[in-house]
This record gives structure tokens, C-alpha cells and sequence, in this order.
């Protein structure tokens, strides 16, 4: 297997530079760089830059106005883009929901909303995890009971993220209590101007609203909205987990944090020696390195297999569990870097001591909080290590 790039695909990378630099706004990838949070506005002005070359989804096919790009070109792109700063494409309507619609949708669904997603007139959120149903997912309690031509739902999701901006929810519910878990539930899409529906923020440990709480009391929605057959939504829900844990593992976030954490390194100094020359500080920086180098090579096999089989298979559970690690051990390293430089509030934290704040690095403590989450988040880590003992290796 040969896992360099063909000519074809280094020049396509070489085009994907070009376009970044050109048309990435300057505001957004500086507050990208440097850890402040981007506003919806941020979110679709780049979106729209994007979509204007039909960069936007990018896991969709031509036919459906995506690019139509092979697995191999669409980790080029996301590699160039963290690079240059740009935001993450929000993924819940283009690349979690469309393609569940493309598969499993009937024909009025995917007329009616893939052409909203694709120009976004439409903001989805994900309705998965519930206080009592986060990584064991298939306990959910949220129900839905068919009344007619309508569902009613009652119950509550959580961890809803950027559920403040969203129109939109798609959500798992219980249709049948009656059977085993994963047979009784079922897929549906909200609007969430529905009578019934309050949504509340959760203020994270590093001070940022990205998640929210959700409640439904006496939603109704049309069971037209129902996505694949009643009870059948666990199919569906796997379908859009493997999907959405393929991009958690997050190979060129990775690497752009890499190289900020050798510049810091470079920058920093202790006893008046700089950092990256500190034998303890280099074997941990060459560590994390050395696992980042080897996730990138089976990632590449990845993609080549995913590129003749159409599909990511449950290999991507073990993406996720290595890139989380990697991420997560980046943010901590930076943060250690740092010191009380790394404050997520250095202009309270250290008033009087400004000599200690690098500005472009002052995130470097919320990160490594909010990171946290990667571990958790899409099925926590145990849950992908289970995934693996069974599926791949048949224990």
C-alpha cells in the first residue's frame, strides 16, 4: 500500500492553500488562532465563502451539490484548514443529518432539506445524549407516542451543542418501551419554534456557552418528520455516530497545535534556558509527536480503505479514541508551557504581572478544559474500546 500522495492530490492541496489564503476572513481566522469564541454570524459568513466553490459539504457527492471529493482529498482539506485557522465547518446539518437523509430519508425529506442545509436557511442540532443516556445511549427516555398524524414527545436532552442558534433538532426518541432498547427507538426531525420546546444554556468549567439543555413537554410534530421506519431509528443513530466520530479524531487540529506547541517551546524559558531544551519537556513534546506521526499513517490506511469501500468502517472508533488522547495531551502540555500565562482570564487573573500573558496563547487553560470533553463526547473512549473488542476483534 502506498500511502504518499499522488501529484494529483498534492496539487489539490496546493489549490486549497491558495483558496484559504485568498478568501478565509482575516477576523475569523484571528479569533480561531486565538481561542475566542465565533458568533453564528462568524459561523455562516465562512460557510457561505465556502459554498460559493461548493467547498461547503464536503462528504457529499456532485449530484447533490457537494464536491464530490474522495475520502484521501477531503482529509487534504481539513488538514489545510486548521492549519490556516479556519473555523470547523459546523457539522450537524451538512455532514451528520444530510447524509443520514441521502440513506435513509424518503424523497420529500431530502427535497424538502437538503437544499436548506446546503444554503442554510436551516441550523440543526443533535438530540442524543439525555442526563440518564450519554455514552449508554440505547437507555434514552425521552418518548415520542403517536397520536394521529403526530407525534407528542416529552423529556429532555442534554449537552445540546450550539442548541442557541439552532431552528432545528434531530432527535432520538423512545416509541417503544416495550422491547429491547435499541428496538424501540426512533429517529425524528424538530423544528424548535414548536410549542413546548425551552432550551436552556450550561455554563462550561471554562466560562463559554456552547451547550445547552433541551426540554420537551407535549411537542408535537408531524409523523411525517419520522426519518427510516418507527423503531428503527438505532440503525439510523450508528449510521450517524460512525460519521460524526471520523472527524472527532481531529488529525489536523493535531498538527496545528503541534507546531504552536514547538514555537512556545522555542519561545518559553526556564532558568533562562529555553523550553524545548529541557530533557523532560522534549521527551514528553517527542512522545505526543511520535503517536501523532503513527495516527497519521493509519489514518491514511483508513482513508485508502474507506476510498475502495465506499465507507468508514468501526476502525474509526479507534481514530477516536487515539486522536482524543493526542489532542488532549497537546492541550495539557501547552497549558503546562504556559504556566500562569496559560489563565483563561490573564486581564483579572494576573492584573499587575502582564510581563506573564502571551496574548496568543492565553486560551491555552480554557482549551485544555473544554478538551476534555473529546474523550467523553460521541461515545465515550470505553465505549469505543467495547465497540473495537466486538466488532473487530469478535470478543
Amino acid at each position: 500500500m502506498d500511502l504518499s500522495f499522488t501529484p494529483e492530490e498534492e496539487a489539490f492541496r496546493q489549490e486549497v492553500r491558495t483558496f484559504l489564503a485568498e478568501k478565509l476572513p482575516k477576523d475569523i481566522a484571528e479569533k480561531v488562532k486565538t481561542g475566542k469564541s465565533l458568533t453564528k454570524d462568524d459561523h455562516e459568513r465562512w460557510q457561505r465563502v465556502l459554498e460559493e466553490r461548493h467547498w461547503y459539504a464536503t462528504t457529499w457527492p456532485k449530484e447533490a451539490g457537494g464536491p464530490g471529493w474522495t475520502p484521501v482529498e477531503r482529509h487534504i482539506f481539513d488538514e489545510e484548514m486548521a492549519m490556516a485557522h479556519a473555523p470547523r465547518i459546523v457539522s450537524f446539518g451538512v455532514h451528520m443529518l444530510g447524509p443520514v437523509l441521502m440513506k435513509f430519508g424518503n424523497e420529500a425529506q431530502k427535497s424538502r432539506y437538503l437544499p436548506r442545509i446546503l444554503n442554510q436557511d436551516d441550523w440543526w442540532c443533535q438530540g442524543y445524549s439525555e442526563p440518564g443516556a450519554g455514552s449508554d445511549l440505547a437507555s434514552l427516555k425521552t418518548r415520542a407516542v403517536r397520536d394521529g398524524d403526530t407525534y407528542v414527545i416529552n423529556g429532555q436532552k442534554t449537552w445540546t451543542t450550539l442548541g442557541q442558534h439552532a431552528d432545528h433538532i434531530f432527535c432520538l426518541v423512545r416509541t417503544n418501551p416495550e422491547v429491547k432498547p435499541q428496538e424501540g427507538i426512533s429517529f425524528i426531525l424538530v423544528d424548535m419554534a414548536t410549542p413546548g420546546i425551552e432550551v436552556r444554556p450550561i455554563k462550561l468549567i471554562e466560562g463559554g456557552h456552547e451547550v445547552n439543555e433541551v426540554f420537551f413537554t407535549d411537542v408535537r410534530v408531524p409523523a411525517e418528520n419520522l426519518v427510516g421506519e418507527e423503531n428503527k431509528g438505532w440503525t439510523v443513530a450508528k449510521y450517524l455516530l460512525t460519521h460524526e466520530r471520523t472527524g472527532i479524531a481531529g488529525v489536523g487540529f493535531s498538527n496545528e497545535a503541534l507546531d504552536r506547541l514547538k514555537g512556545l517551546a522555542r519561545e518559553q524559558r526556564r532558568n533562562g534556558k529555553r523550553l524545548i531544551d529541557n530533557p523532560l519537556f522534549a521527551a514528553r513534546l517527542s512522545e505526543i509527536e511520535i503517536d501523532l506521526e503513527a495516527m497519521k499513517v493509519t489514518n491514511l490506511r483508513l482513508l485508502y480503505e474507506a476510498q475502495k469501500n465506499g465507507a468508514p468502517g468501526p476502525e474509526t472508533s479507534m481514530m477516536k479514541i487515539k486522536g482524543t488522547v493526542i489532542r488532549q495531551a497537546l492541550n495539557d502540555l501547552s497549558r503546562r508551557a504556559l504556566g500562569p500565562a496559560a489563565a483563561p482570564f490573564p486581564s483579572e487573573d494576573l492584573e499587575g504581572n502582564e510581563a506573564l500573558v502571551a496574548p496568543e496563547h492565553a486560551h491555552a487553560a480554557a482549551s485544555y478544559f473544554n478538551n476534555r470533553k473529546l474523550s467523553i463526547f460521541g461515545g465515550s473512549n470505553e465505549i469505543q474500546r467495547n465497540i473495537l473488542t466486538k466488532t473487530v476483534l469478535g470478543l
